[in-house]
């Protein structure tokens, strides 16, 4: 679970990014799915553009999609979403950063 700064933090960093998987008419199809567990796992932090429906069935949709992604939802601006799931600890990079 993410407190406020960590995702104000993401907010920021997702800001440039752009929509990697877009949902259109036919909603979240098992192929959807299956590309947005691709994005989570190579990225770590993704934007969504979701399909111009009603404001409660987006909301739904969005609870649907953080429920069988396992993904963190950092934000929303109307119809992009922001999802963050973090690497499992074997498969994180190593920070290039030196030690000091």
């Amino acid at each position: 679970m993410l407190d406020a700064k960590q995702r104000q933090n993401l907010r920021g960093q997702a800001h440039a990014l752009k929509p990697v998987v877009m949902i259109g008419a036919q909603g979240l199809t098992d192929a959807l799915l299956a590309e947005l567990e691709v994005a989570l796992d190579a990225h770590e932090l993704i934007k969504l553009r979701l399909p111009q429906l009603e404001h409660a069935a987006r909301d739904s949709m969005v609870e649907t999609l953080c429920a069988r992604s396992h993904a963190e939802a950092v934000g929303r601006i109307g119809r992009i979403l922001i999802l963050f799931r973090a690497r499992p600890a074997q498969t994180q990079q190593i920070d290039p950063t030196p030690i000091k």
